[in-house]
């Protein structure tokens, strides 16, 4: 007989992601285990109730899982397990872009979703029954999660079961940079902005769009939310997840706090990530939406810095908790400050002059006329959406360290 062992949750190209999951579990007293994608392969899987799949780029996830990987993922859900994904983890278990195909769904293609929606929104129940949803007002519309630039679903009626749709947004909601609140219902400007900024703007577009869903596979099944049930300060999504862990028959202990939320001092990669974020509050190209992510303007990338600084903090958190484990470390926090300190330089120069362009004309994070600007960009990131570049080899040291704080 296989022991039963704790639910999983899958680290690889999670990042800033795997931090707001783990905090939201240990938060909500959810029991749970860290696994990766190497853990996956040699049966980490056996035994175990639930994969909670967290946000992040699901073309990356698949590649960490590889060929193996994906198999035994299959393998856990049609044996009796649940899959739980979010965002990019419910992306991931899609049969589209050699997803794992646990549900016969796919995503709206990018020109005709609304991919920089941000922030608060209303959903309606589609299945006010269902365990998911236990002691959350259902009965009261809209009942109020979070989305963070996720996709859209595209679903057969019989691929999957909807168990929650779009509403409005809340008045704190974003739509790339433009407040929701300020353009209200008025349609015609924004058509007006849809076409400066050459994407669909109108959260209109999302209501009534599938944002939770769950299908059967084998003799288990997945859920997979578009909606953040793990951002902080979100009762709503606290319940959602405890309700999830019970599915799996795991129960919860009381709320928490995770250690605090002191920045750590005198942490060479914590202050080299702070000084960049400072750097963009300055230049006026972001601001901080909550503890853990910022809100960017149209034409630069937002999601890496802020992604360099939750990672930096949270390892530096770490290791003011256990500084025992420091000399096993070094090395790599040395790797880490060199690849740190180049990329900071860099990084702090784009941000100025993308700030001057942007006073000069239109710019994406992908596209600018400056010829300079576009050769420092596809150094430090690469040309691709998901990133790559001297970010992604630093990145992946970051997350190599916090790794093995956080194990």
């Amino acid at each position: 007989m296989v022991e039963r062992r704790l639910p999983a949750l899958l680290w690889d190209e999670s990042h800033l992601w795997g931090v707001m999951a783990v905090h939201a579990l240990r938060n909500s007293g959810l029991p749970f285990e860290i696994v990766t994608a190497d853990d996956v392969r040699q049966g980490g899987l056996a035994g175990r109730p639930l994969l909670f799949m967290p946000g992040g780029w699901a073309s990356k996830k698949i590649v960490a899982l590889g060929e193996e990987g994906a198999e035994a993922v299959k393998n856990f859900v049609s044996d009796g397990g649940i899959y739980f994904g979010i965002c990019g983890g419910a992306g991931l278990a899609l049969s589209v872009d050699g997803g794992l195909g646990l549900v016969r769904a796919g995503r709206v293609p990018a020109k005709s979703r609304v991919p920089s929606f941000a922030g608060g929104i209303g959903v309606s129940i589609a299945a006010p029954g269902h365990p998911l949803w236990k002691g959350i007002p259902v009965a009261t519309y809209p009942v109020a999660f979070h989305a963070w630039w996720p996709s859209q679903f595209s679903i057969n009626d019989d691929a999957a079961r909807v168990l929650a749709r779009y509403g409005n947004p809340t008045p704190d909601a974003m739509s790339s940079d433009v407040p929701v609140l300020d353009v209200g219902g008025n349609a015609e400007i924004w058509r007006q902005l849809e076409d400066d900024y050459g994407i669909l703007l109108n959260p209109a577009r999302l209501k009534g769009e599938p944002a939770v869903i769950e299908a059967a596979f084998g003799r288990g099944h997945a859920i997979l939310s578009l909606l953040h049930f793990d951002t902080p300060n979100d009762a709503n999504g606290r319940r959602a997840l405890r309700n999830i862990w019970s599915l799996a028959g795991m129960p919860c202990t009381a709320d928490s706090q995770w250690f605090g939320s002191a920045d750590p001092q005198g942490f060479k990669l914590f202050n080299l990530a702070a000084g960049l974020i400072e750097t963009g509050e300055r230049n006026l190209l972001w601001r901080w939406r909550n503890d853990y992510l910022t809100q960017w303007r149209r034409g630069v990338r937002g999601l890496e810095f802020c992604s360099l600084y939750v990672v930096a903090r949270e390892i530096g958190r770490l290791i003011d908790r256990n500084p025992s484990g420091l000399p096993q470390l070094l090395a790599d926090i040395g790797k880490a400050e060199t690849l740190m300190t180049r990329f900071a330089t860099d990084a702090a120069r784009l941000l100025f002059m993308e700030r001057l362009e942007l006073q000069r004309g239109k710019m994406t994070f992908r596209d600018c006329a400056d010829p300079e600007i576009a050769s420092l960009r596809e150094r430090l990131f690469s040309k691709s959406k998901s990133h790559g570049g001297e970010f992604k080899d630093l990145l992946d040291v970051l997350d190599g360290i916090l790794l093995k704080l956080l194990r």
